[in-house]
């Protein structure tokens, strides 16, 4: 199937390395999903669901030790330590490819190879990229066909002498003490031994469309960040596009696929992506990006009709469902799905479940795998090869005190500033204390693949390379009154903030200019149909001094780690933040 003689060579290479009983090359077609779903039923790696209510769907249960990334077993095995930087687990590539390179030697036996070509992003565009992953997991296989493009199309795309990334997994023994996920960004290579969940070994995902790519954004002038990316349909039927960068628990699969309010008729959301965004800089001197994955990869627990009814609908059919409660009838439960538990099931451990069991059914990390196509707002652009045009870039967190709603960065490097100074604050149930700030630049901390204060020089570097760049703003849904409710009803109303910052892109909504940025005025939201007092929505666009002189030296604790690798221009920054904060107060 390939031409590449490079890739050929390659998997001939690993065959050699892993031993495997069998050599399986992927094409991708409807055929070959009927046959390995077949097969992994027969050996219970997956369950075939309730075809009736679920068609298409089957269910796959992990080992209990393998149930999110492991963040402290991830590696970027850079050449110098350095260039890993001080926010990443750092491991020599000499020693990384000996000690992992022992544990895949014979590894296969016994066991089938899957070769998996792969293309993130559309075929033939500018944005793609190419991987090849090599894996003896059909759970694997069935991900990556939802998730990426691939088989047959992405070996026509390789070509004779396409670059690709050489991406290699194995189960291993599935033993906390023998996993590995590295990265080897000088040599386009990602090993993961000895896990199975999608996180740790659907290699497209996080670790070739973030860590790896953002190293070869970084070479080659473009960026690949954690970013949703959507679509707002103005009642002129005007489109506009945003991408937007949150932490985990912060909403970013409610925004991508959101309801508008009914008091806001007119407006249309556009799903282009959830999780990762490709941008370059258009012909036309504006940022333009792609959504790199075919598929979405989601948490279960908490989506429901009432959180994200696009994200239930898109799943209802050829999805994978990972982790959650199977109930007698072959169907799925999870918690926060807004509908009764079943009065007896299976839980994600394998054992018999109630309601009384005293445990949840579901793990809290519970995933579905389901194809992009299916979403019921996918935007007609989401396959677009040139991507499409960007006005906003939004940055936001869990902040129960210090932001506004909404504000407007000043220009890109006061923009590349607050995104690198994002943070989202701990719950008193998660940690006995309410407020701790944990720093997620970019929400990227976990996902690029070389020095952070490097990213941080590429992004202010960007800035003269883009004539029309987009308008930079941070959002805040969560910020809470002195009883501890929450001060804005959230979800589809979210959208009226989104409104206000289209309109200021186009330069048609008033603002107040504040320390921090831009502010909107009240009279420039939409607020119509929303009951909310004067008194809240003053506290929602409140600028706190004393709070924000608290946050510089919190910023500065975070930048202390980065030394003198740190852009002055971030120091120029906070400068000017603390003198416009003295003349505030």
């Amino acid at each position: 199937m390939f031409r590449n003689k490079e890739a050929v060579k390659w998997v001939e290479e690993m065959v050699s390395l892993c031993k495997p009983d069998h050599v399986v090359w992927c094409d991708g077609s409807e055929e070959e999903r009927q046959r390995l779903t077949a097969e992994a039923a027969s050996t219970g790696e997956v369950l075939e669901l309730n075809q009736d209510a679920l068609p298409g769907c089957v269910y796959h249960r992990t080992a209990q030790n393998d149930v999110a990334r492991t963040e402290h077993l991830t590696f970027i095995c850079s050449r110098k330590e350095e260039d890993a930087g001080p926010t990443n687990n750092w491991m020599d590539p000499k020693e990384a490819y000996s000690k992992v390179g022992e544990m895949f030697d014979g590894c296969m036996k016994g066991r089938t190879m899957y070769v998996i070509p792969f293309v993130m992003g559309t075929p033939g565009s500018p944005f793609r990229k190419i991987g090849i992953e090599l894996s003896d997991s059909i759970y694997v296989v069935l991900n990556m066909r939802i998730m990426t493009r691939m088989g047959k199309v992405a070996a026509d795309d390789l070509g004779e002498n396409e670059e690709f990334t050489k991406c290699l997994h194995s189960k291993g023994e599935l033993d906390i003490d023998r996993r590995y996920i590295l990265h080897f960004p000088e040599d386009n290579t990602i090993w993961s031994y000895g896990s199975g969940y999608g996180g740790n070994v659907l290699l497209g995902k996080k670790c070739l469309s973030l860590r790896i790519a953002s190293y070869m954004g970084m070479q080659e002038g473009w960026m690949a960040e954690h970013m949703l990316i959507v679509g707002i349909e103005s009642p002129d039927g005007e489109i506009t596009y945003i991408a937007a960068a949150f932490p985990s628990a912060c909403g970013k699969t409610n925004l991508a696929m959101l309801i508008p309010p009914e008091s806001m008729p007119g407006y249309r959301i556009w799903t282009v992506g959830d999780d990762i965004a490709w941008i370059r800089i258009g012909p036309d001197g504006r940022l333009w990006a792609v959504n790199p994955e075919a598929g979405f990869f989601g948490v279960a627990p908490g989506t429901s009709m009432k959180t994200n009814p696009n994200a239930m609908l898109t799943a209802r059919k050829n999805s994978i469902f990972t982790n959650v409660l199977l109930t007698p009838d072959g169907n799925v439960w999870w918690e926060g799905m807004d509908v009764p538990p079943p009065v007896e099931a299976v839980d994600w451990k394998g054992d018999p479940w109630t309601p009384q069991s005293g445990e949840k059914g579901s793990h809290p990390n519970a995933r579905f795998t389901a194809p992009a196509s299916q979403c019921p707002v996918i935007s007609p652009e989401w396959e677009n090869p040139q991507g499409v045009p960007l006005s906003a870039i939004l940055f936001g967190g869990r902040r129960a005190k210090l932001a506004p709603l909404v504000y407007e960065s000043f220009n890109w490097q006061h923009g590349t500033f607050v995104g690198a100074t994002m943070a989202s604050e701990t719950t008193a149930a998660a940690t006995g204390a309410v407020g701790v700030v944990r720093r997620d630049p970019m929400a990227m901390l976990p996902f690029c693949g070389y020095d952070m204060s490097r990213y941080f020089r590429h992004w202010l570097e960007m800035e003269e390379k883009i004539a029309n760049p987009p308008k930079i703003f941070n959002v805040n849904w969560f910020k809470r009154d002195d009883d501890g409710s929450f001060l804005w009803p959230g979800y589809g109303d979210n959208l009226r903030a989104i409104d206000w910052i289209i309109r200021r892109c186009k330069g048609e909504a008033d603002a107040v200019e504040t320390p921090i940025g831009y502010v909107p005025t009240k009279e420039s939201l939409n607020l119509n149909g929303l009951e909310i007092s004067d008194r809240a929505l003053g506290k929602l666009l409140e600028v706190d001094h004393d709070a924000w002189m608290l946050e510089l030296e919190s910023m500065q604790k975070f930048f202390d780690q980065f030394g003198y690798n740190l852009p002055e221009e971030f120091i120029d920054e906070q400068q000017a933040l603390r003198t416009r904060l003295g003349h505030w107060g």
